[in-house]
Parts: structure tokens; C-alpha cells; sequence
């Protein structure tokens, strides 16, 4: 109750810090009985207004244009995907069923990253409701991800000079094996993921920083390696632009992982990514990434104290 409050006096000041990215349509998507939880877009969405946020916070993404998914994706890749032809192996590694819907909501979602990530470069920080769908490689999908949305958007606005380099912060509970293969060898794109080892992806391609964590290191571990990389990081690479993906995934309640760490755990890592950048003035865009817990309640939680984090951050380092 007491962090509900704190996050409806900031909710409600004088100057709102920075917008989010949402779309209805998000939550729309049928996948059946799975466990990648699509309402939890809409049930942060409505606990936000419930907390004080008004509708004119939230920007409606666009779909990605098929010249933005080029940057990343091959045109055979894309062609499948607007026909629906993926081949059964295909299918089998995305893990989603295919329909119209899915291809919709993955191209919105890609939308969305590109329009939290050009409102951060222009007011220091948004935040993707959606989005860090980071195993999507070149040629194909993979673990419920069918494009990935930090890739493209971070061609986008390097291609158009809106940044000369970019970082990609993924604390999500998996490797970010798709970013990692798209920008492997790249001097203008540093990646780094800290993650658990012995859970999917059995093949993990090198980011520029890896951390690998095993199940039950607990808070204690993770916060230790991350605070030994990052800000440090930031003041070695010098980024115009960090894309922070704030997974749920690392809690202990998730049916997908080990880690174990607490909310509160999971809170000090949002502190540490996201205000480490904004104290030095690095334009931050927040996407969320994985949450399986078996209380999807839980998943919303810790995705409403990333958001909280960030209120923070943001009226400390506007």
C-alpha cells in the first residue's frame, strides 16, 4: 500500500515525467492457454490510470514500416510472416501459434520500441509498455518473440543520426541471443545481458558483455555483478541512447526460471540501470520484457516498480 501511494503522489505532480507507449491491441492477441501473459499489458495499463495517470500519458505506436523491419530482417523472413507460410520447425522454435493477430501485435510491438525510443532521445525517457522481445534473429523467430524490437529500433535511429552509439541493457531472466547475433562485431552497439545459464537458450551467441547467473544465486550475486558493470559501462562506451530491458522473469515466483530474486531485488536493478543513466544525462527507453509468474499479479508488480523507479529517476534527471 505504502509503494501504491508513493507511486499515485508522483502520478499526480505538477509535471508528469515522461509518457508511455501503449496500445490497446496489445491485449487483444489470442494465443490460447499459454504461458506468455498478453493481459498483463492491459492490466498495467489500467492500474496506472487507476494510480492517477490520464490517457494523454500513453502514445499509440504505429505499425513498423516494412523499410524500418528491413534493417534487421530479411525480406524473406518478412514474406512469410505477412502470408503465414512459417514451416512447422519455424513454428516450433517461435513457440506461438501463428495467426494474422500475431503478426499484427508483432509489428506493433516493434512500432512501439521505435516510438519509446525516439521520445526518450527527445525528453530523456519513456517507457514501452511492451516491447524486449530479444531471441527474434534475421531469418526467423524464436521463445515468443517474432521480431525483435530493440534491433530495429536501434538501426533506426543510428541509421538517422540521432545517436552515434547505443546500448542495449537486457536484465531479462533469458540471454538476449537474437541482439546479441544482430550486433555481434558492431563497435556502435555494445550489448549487454546478465541471465541465467542452465535454462533456455541452450546456445547462447556472445553479447559484448555476458553475465552468466544459476539458479538460486538470489538477489545477493545478481546485484553484486551488475553493480560491478554497470554504471561502468556506461562511462567506458559513452552511448547516446540506452534501451533498458527491465524483464520480470529473474523473480522468484516465475515458472521459467531460478534466479530468485525478490521484488525488492528486482527493484535495487532498476535503480542501478535506470539512474545510473539518467544521472548522466544518457536518453533511457524502458521496454518489459519477460514475466511468467505463476500469480500473473506478481509479474504486473514488478513491472509497476520499474515504472516507479523511473517516475524517480526521472524528476531527479529530467
Amino acid at each position: 500500500m505504502t509503494q501504491a501511494l508513493d507511486l499515485l503522489r508522483l502520478l499526480l505532480g505538477k509535471r508528469f515525467p515522461f509518457k508511455f507507449v501503449y496500445s490497446n491491441d496489445y491485449w487483444m492477441l489470442d494465443i490460447g492457454k499459454h504461458v506468455f501473459p498478453v493481459r498483463k499489458y492491459r492490466m498495467i495499463y489500467e492500474k496506472l490510470l487507476l494510480l492517477g495517470a490520464r490517457k494523454e500519458h500513453f502514445l499509440p505506436p504505429r505499425p513498423a514500416s516494412e523499410n524500418d523491419l528491413l534493417l534487421v530482417h530479411s525480406p524473406k523472413y518478412l514474406k512469410k510472416l505477412a502470408a503465414g507460410t512459417l514451416s512447422k520447425d519455424e513454428l516450433a522454435i517461435l513457440e506461438l501459434p501463428y495467426s494474422a493477430g500475431l503478426h499484427k501485435f508483432a509489428l506493433l510491438q516493434v512500432g512501439g520500441t521505435i516510438l519509446a525510443v525516439e521520445t526518450a532521445l527527445a525528453t530523456g525517457l519513456s517507457v514501452h509498455i511492451g516491447g524486449g522481445f530479444h531471441h527474434a534473429f534475421p531469418e526467423h523467430g524464436e521463445g515468443f518473440c517474432v521480431l525483435n524490437d530493440l534491433a530495429v529500433a536501434v538501426e533506426k535511429i543510428l541509421k538517422e543520426g540521432k545517436a552515434v552509439r547505443a546500448m542495449i541493457v537486457d536484465c531479462d531472466l533469458h540471454q538476449g541471443t537474437g541482439t546479441a547475433g544482430i550486433f555481434a562485431g558492431r563497435k556502435d552497439v555494445l550489448t549487454f545481458s546478465i541471465h541465467q545459464m542452465d535454462i533456455y537458450p541452450a546456445e547462447k551467441p556472445e553479447s559484448t558483455v555476458d553475465v552468466g547467473l544459476w539458479a538460486g544465486d538470489g538477489d545477493e550475486a545478481y546485484l553484486r555483478e551488475l553493480r560491478a558493470r554497470i554504471p561502468k559501462l556506461y562511462d567506458e562506451f559513452s552511448p547516446g541512447l540506452v534501451v533498458y530491458l527491465a524483464g520480470a522473469d529473474p523473480y522468484e515466483g516465475d515458472q521459467l526460471g531460478g534466479l530468485k530474486l525478490t521484488k525488492d531485488g528486482l527493484q535495487e536493478r532498476d535503480r542501478i540501470v535506470i539512474e545510473g543513466a539518467r544521472e548522466r544525462g544518457i536518453p533511457l527507453a524502458v521496454v518489459l520484457g519477460g514475466g511468467y509468474a505463476s500469480d500473473i499479479e506478481d509479474t504486473v508488480a514488478v513491472h509497476l516498480n520499474t515504472i516507479r523507479v523511473a517516475q524517480r529517476a526521472q524528476r531527479m534527471c529530467p
